[in-house]
């Protein structure tokens, strides 16, 4: 298998370039009843829709997919994507990590390096997300990944079989947190 493209470099985590050869794994992860239930999706994608799926975004430059990568052994962890609507300058951000790789504080660093890609190097306004109430670890994450709640659809998802409010938060510039990643690597 080909090792990770990476295109920034956070602490503990970098962000790379998808990988073709990883297809069948990131199916395993998205078809994870955990993975389902946090998106609040309900059924798992076949296999057949999910490589037909990857084959017709690879050529759309509207939609930026990452490949999450633990820094100390080069493993990928997880997948963020940017769905950029490029007229108004915005994105929908989504992320999702291995099972194994839940409950790490993987999230926040990979939602942070997807901001600053986002905000420093597409030039973006704002980032936006849907993430279901229940999930209050992801909730906490992107909080501090510079996330804010922004409203919410109420009781438009689905939490272990019930209905539940969709909490919708968006980030600006301004509400980054901290240096960003291109910077440190530039040596700015």
């Amino acid at each position: 298998m080909s090792s990770p493209h990476l295109l920034l470099t956070g602490d503990r985590l970098a962000l790379g370039m998808p990988r073709e050869a990883m297809l069948a794994e990131y199916h395993k992860w998205e078809t994870d009843p955990g993975t389902i239930l946090g998106r609040g999706s309900r059924f798992p994608q076949a296999w057949e829709a999910h490589a037909e799926e990857w084959d017709r975004q690879l050529d759309d430059r509207d939609h930026a997919r990452f490949e999450i990568v633990r820094l100390k052994d080069k493993q990928a962890i997880g997948l963020t994507a940017l769905r950029v609507h490029p007229r108004e300058r915005r994105a929908e951000f989504t992320i999702f990590l291995a099972p194994p790789q839940r409950g790490k504080r993987f999230a926040e660093e990979a939602t942070r390096l997807t901001l600053d890609w986002a905000f420093h190097l597409g030039a973006l306004r704002a980032v936006w997300l849907k993430v279901l109430e229940p999930n209050r670890a992801g909730i906490t994450a992107f909080e501090k990944a510079g996330f804010r709640p922004a409203g919410r659809f109420r009781r438009s998802g689905h939490w272990l079989g019930q209905p539940v409010d969709e909490v919708l938060m968006d980030a600006l510039l301004e509400d980054f947190p901290g240096p960003s990643a291109m910077c440190t690597a530039l040596g700015s």
